[in-house]
Order: structure tokens, then C-alpha cells, then sequence
């Protein structure tokens, strides 16, 4: 997926998702879009990496390309909605921090989930799996965001990187 940022790009980074939010901020505000989080009564509540393969793995298990979705969490981790991402290729999909928080900052999501797909069925994570999780993990630390796990999902069922240690308990 990347390769690890070093502290020169971790400020660029940071710097970029600030002046981010201040852009999404201003233009919700520009267009009156409505950035209050949406209703979720009712909706399922996502407290393990199970429910997170029950709800996506029917539509992603079957991709013939690695797909990245975000699912929004409310502050009691209903879900709030999913988001597509990337649509990669049969092996990888570049992920740029920015465009994988963006829909948590719109959503007002406190909460959210990182998924993907590996279309070997494979589910365990690789090296850039590894690394793009502690770099998203940190980027939304600084935005206030919670991500709660990290899941791959596959034909041979789902990997957590949350319990393979890459995210803090």
C-alpha cells in the first residue's frame, strides 16, 4: 500500500489534513451542507471485527480488485453509513491519509473503521497493510478521530489488525 512517512512528511501531513478540514468546513458552510451526524436509530452496532465482516463481506469477498471503504461509527458505534474509498487492483490500492478521513469529518463521525478486500482470499495483513494502518491510526489521532480497527476481508474470512497488535488496545 505506502511506504512509512518520516517526521518531514508527518508535519507536511498534518499541515494538509488541517488546511483539509478547514476547507471541508468552510465549503459545508459555503453550500449549507448539513454536517450534523446522521440518524441511527436502528441501525446495527459494529463492536468487533465479526460484525464488521457480517455487515461488508457479501459485497467484498466476491471483488476481483482490492476495494478501501470506511464505515462511519456514531459516538455508541451504530453505523452511520459506509464509504468507498479506493478501488485498487487485484493486489494493491493507493491510499492517500486526506481522502480516507475526509468522509469522518463530513459524516461528523467520531468513530470509524478501515476495510479492505484481498481478492486471493489471503487475509493476512502485509507490510503495507502494517504501515498504512499506523499512519492512518495517527493522522486521525490528530484530528480527533477514534479508528477502531483495521479488517481485511477475504474468501478465508477476515484478519483484524487491531488484534495483530497494530493498533493500540
Amino acid at each position: 500500500m505506502n511506504t512509512p512517512i518520516s517526521d518531514a512528511d508527518n508535519k507536511v501531513l498534518l499541515e494538509a489534513l488541517r488546511s483539509n478540514l478547514g476547507l471541508l468546513s468552510e465549503l459545508a458552510a459555503r453550500y449549507q451542507v448539513d454536517t450534523r451526524p446522521e440518524h441511527t436509530e436502528g441501525a446495527p452496532s459494529v463492536s468487533s471485527p465479526e460484525e464488521v465482516h457480517r455487515i461488508v463481506a457479501p459485497e467484498m469477498v466476491p471483488l476481483a480488485q482490492e476495494q478501501l471503504r470506511v464505515l462511519l461509527l456514531d459516538t455508541k458505534n451504530r453505523l452511520m453509513g459506509q464509504r468507498v474509498i479506493y478501488q485498487g487492483n487485484v493486489s494493491s490500492v493507493a491510499v492517500r491519509p486526506a481522502e480516507v478521513l475526509r468522509p469522518a469529518v463530513e459524516a461528523s463521525a467520531p468513530h470509524f473503521i478501515l476495510v479492505h478486500n484481498h481478492p486471493s482470499g489471503e487475509v493476512t495483513p502485509s507490510v503495507q497493510d502494517r504501515v498504512i494502518t499506523s499512519d492512518l491510526y495517527r493522522a486521525a489521532k490528530l484530528l480527533e478521530l477514534d479508528m477502531l480497527d483495521h479488517v481485511i476481508i477475504g474468501s478465508e474470512g477476515f484478519a483484524s489488525l487491531k488484534e495483530e497488535g497494530c493498533l493500540p488496545v
